[in-house]
């Protein structure tokens, strides 16, 4: 049971990242280990800072 649990959270991790929702957490891991002194944006302030970076500077997308 402990193996189908693993792959499982093996899975969900691996369709996080391949949805990008696992940028906020790689934002916050960054922030840490980057020794920021100010606090890190909260969720909504990164997703907002994201969209409008990503309206003013537009790429290739699929969508």
């Amino acid at each position: 049971m402990a193996d189908l649990v693993d792959r499982l959270r093996s899975l969900n991790r691996f369709w996080r990242g391949v949805i990008g929702a696992d940028k906020y957490d790689r934002y916050l891991d960054h922030h840490r280990r980057a020794g920021h002194t100010h606090p890190p944006m909260t969720e909504r302030e990164y997703w907002r800072a994201r969209t409008e970076h990503q309206e003013r500077n537009p790429q290739g997308r699929c969508c």
